[in-house]
């Protein structure tokens, strides 16, 4: 129990104090207003060329917005503690690694659920979503796991920070690599065999996959497979990032330098 309340009542602290939204206006345009503009930008764009039907673009961007927030706010959630001098008293902290860093990881899982409802919502208002009712299990499954996968894959970006001196930077590249690889916007099947591969290990795109066979009626044990193949992803992130983070701790205590530099 002490733990889990570490774990709880940590992540909360290091969220209000580390991820910079001092305000809710900050809070709405950054994570809630930007994702709707950009889901409607596409929907529009796509019926102009008509490449793809409007399902497919609002599905894709719904869980863009997600992870794009769970990237950012994973990466600045273990940066920000070397940018603001805190890093120091976490390493020196002698609790559990996985409570201290997991811990910092949950808000960013909440703010992507958050966000892919009020998108959701957005999208079914605006341009209208077909969703079958047998569809909408696998659907909330798959946010789920685009959420948990997305938050893993900032953490080992945030973990880099803990040596890199710009971590947002890689943390854009990363988002932008989302929207090319993952099948989010442009269709896996169009993309060199290369590029598709990337894709298939990165996070998000089972979890597209699996909200694509959602949509269109498929069985729910097809659309199980696709969310285990997501968290199987982000399991495999989670645990570069734990790897990532112990190796910097490690090599910080050896050359004496708790600010990981």
């Amino acid at each position: 129990m002490r733990t889990l309340r570490l774990a709880w009542i940590g992540g909360i602290l290091a969220y209000r104090a580390l991820f910079n939204w001092t305000s809710p206006s900050l809070f709405i345009g950054s994570l809630m207003a930007a994702p709707v503009f950009q889901l409607l930008f596409f929907v529009y764009l796509g019926r102009e060329i008509g490449v793809a039907d409007d399902n497919f673009y609002v599905l894709g961007n719904v869980l863009l917005a997600a992870t794009g927030a769970c990237v950012t706010g994973g990466t600045m959630a273990i940066a920000n503690e070397r940018r603001y001098g805190t890093l120091g008293p976490v390493l020196l902290s002698p609790r559990s690694r996985v409570a201290l860093w997991g811990g910092r990881a949950l808000p960013y899982v909440g703010n992507a659920l958050l966000i892919m409802t009020f998108t959701l919502a957005c999208a079914a208002v605006t341009v209208g979503l077909r969703m079958p009712a047998s569809g909408i299990p696998g659907l909330i499954l798959a946010l789920l796991a685009a959420g948990l996968s997305g938050t893993a894959f900032g953490i080992v970006i945030g973990s880099l920070g803990l040596r890199a001196s710009n971590t947002m930077v890689m943390a854009n590249i990363a988002y932008t690599m989302l929207i090319l690889l993952t099948g989010t916007i442009v269709s896996r099947t169009t993309l060199p065999a290369w590029m598709s591969a990337i894709g298939g290990v990165l996070p998000l795109t089972h979890a597209t996959e699996a909200v694509r066979a959602s949509s269109a009626g498929i069985d729910l044990a097809v659309v199980l497979g696709h969310v285990g193949e997501e968290l199987a992803v982000g399991l495999l992130y989670a645990l570069l990032a734990a790897a990532l983070l112990k190796y910097f701790e490690w090599t910080s205590r050896r050359g004496a330098s708790l600010d990981a530099v």
